[in-house]
This record gives C-alpha cells, structure tokens and sequence, in this order.
C-alpha cells in the first residue's frame, strides 16, 4: 500500500472536485440519505477514494443498513483514519482517507454483529467503484 501523503492547497482541491465533492470532502459535508450512486450497488470491485485514488473498502464488506448511504463492516487496514468528531451536537467517530484527509463519513458500533460489528457510512460522492474484471 502507497502510504505517501496527498497535500494540495484548497485551490487545487475546489479545481479537481465536483462542488458537491469538495463540501463533503473537504467541508466536512453529507449528502441527502438515498440520493448517492452507490448507496444499492450490488457490483464486484474496490471502492476508491474519489480525490486521491486510495483503495478504502472492498465490495465484498459492503452490506445494506437501510440507512441511505453505502456502508462496510471493515475498511482496508490502514485506508483511513478515524478522528472524535462533536459538530452538529453529537459525538460521532470520523472517518477520513489516510492519504488525502478527505472526510469520508463516520463510523458507528451497529453493524453485522457477525462480522466485525462496525458500520463505515460512507457518502457515494467520495467513493469511486473500480469494478472487478475491467482493467482498472
């Protein structure tokens, strides 16, 4: 795994993201719950840090939470990090990729109880599918 740090000015940032990636990503933003592209995506693959390309979960550890955003019991070992996050009057455990900083979403203690027990709720808009069998 490439652990080299990706540092751009916000500039640079604002100029390769979409607006709706950079508020997520960068502004620490959500988007609306079941309005991302991944949010049923049954399809085989890795899903990719969408600012930097950094391999964050594998398909085979996304299940459905009902919850309106993709989610994984496990994340790939040392893909992100995870910071104490208090805004919006909660203590909630932040997820960020650990190349980029990218805010990815946040991490909760109600998933599959036969797996790990996590849920990564992760916003679509970061994520990018690299599909198995497509050369990529």
């Amino acid at each position: 795994m490439d652990t080299s740090k990706v540092l751009k000015s916000e500039e640079d940032w604002k100029k390769e993201l979409t607006p709706e990636q950079y508020h997520i990503m960068r502004e620490r933003g959500t988007e609306a719950p079941f309005s991302g592209v991944y949010v049923n995506t049954k399809e085989k693959g890795m899903f990719q840090c969408a600012a930097c390309g950094n391999q964050l979960f594998s398909s085979d550890t996304k299940f459905d939470s009902g919850t309106g955003w993709p989610s994984f019991d496990q994340a790939i070992p040392g893909s992100v990090e995870m910071h104490e996050d208090t805004s919006a009057g909660m203590s909630r455990t932040e997820v960020v990729c650990s190349k980029c900083g990218a805010h990815l979403g946040h991490v909760f203690d109600d998933g599959p109880m036969q797996s790990t027990g996590k849920r990564y709720c992760i916003n679509s808009a970061c994520l990018v599918l690299k599909k198995e069998g497509n050369g990529e």
